[in-house]
């Protein structure tokens, strides 16, 4: 989604978010992500302004006041935390561990096949199906990638054949490179 990302380009406008609309985001942001609610008020200040950027292809980015992508959302999908707000806070999605492998392939963009969240180096959260997840990788710290699960757990492990995750937004693409929204 984001591996030809250019904010300049594809940017088409940044308008403040009306508080009713505010309230609504909040509100879905919630359901969605049942652990963030202890950090909702940090991440999503209620009197602070909200900045929606209308990008081409359907793809809508929240902004705090000072131009930090917070969430993503294509068409009518679900907001996705950016991986800069999950580095701040980790717990917000079930993760998902990678074996060393898979890494590069990651980082490049790739979707993770289900072999590389079966291995012995990877690690499984049980979800179910279209969960969004937090990819990480064997031995690293930080996540690499946000991913959507094309199949629940249970599948992933049962067949152990083609794509487990989809690769939405990962380390060092162009929703990661993108410089603050003014």
């Amino acid at each position: 989604m984001f591996k030809k990302f250019s904010d300049k380009e594809m940017v088409s406008s940044v308008n403040n978010a009306k508080s009713s609309v505010q309230r609504t985001i909040r509100q879905s942001v919630q359901e969605q992500y049942p652990y963030i609610e202890s950090v909702l008020n940090q991440i999503l200040p209620k009197k602070d302004a909200l900045k929606v950027v209308k990008c081409h292809e359907h793809i809508e980015l929240l902004a705090a006041q000072n131009g930090e992508i917070l969430f993503f959302k294509q068409r009518e999908g679900p907001y996705i935390p950016t991986l800069k707000l999950i580095h701040k806070y980790p717990f917000i999605l079930p993760p998902m561990q990678v074996d060393k492998g898979a890494i590069r392939f990651v980082l490049s963009g790739a979707n993770i096949m289900c072999p590389g969240l079966t291995s012995p180096g990877a690690k499984m959260t049980k979800v179910g199906n279209s969960s969004i997840v937090v990819v990480m990788a064997e031995g690293k710290q930080n996540a690499l990638a946000i991913g959507l699960t094309k199949m629940s757990t249970e599948e992933i492990l049962q067949k152990n054949k083609g794509i487990g995750l989809e690769n939405l937004h990962y380390l060092n693409d162009g929703l990661w490179n993108m410089k603050p929204v003014k």
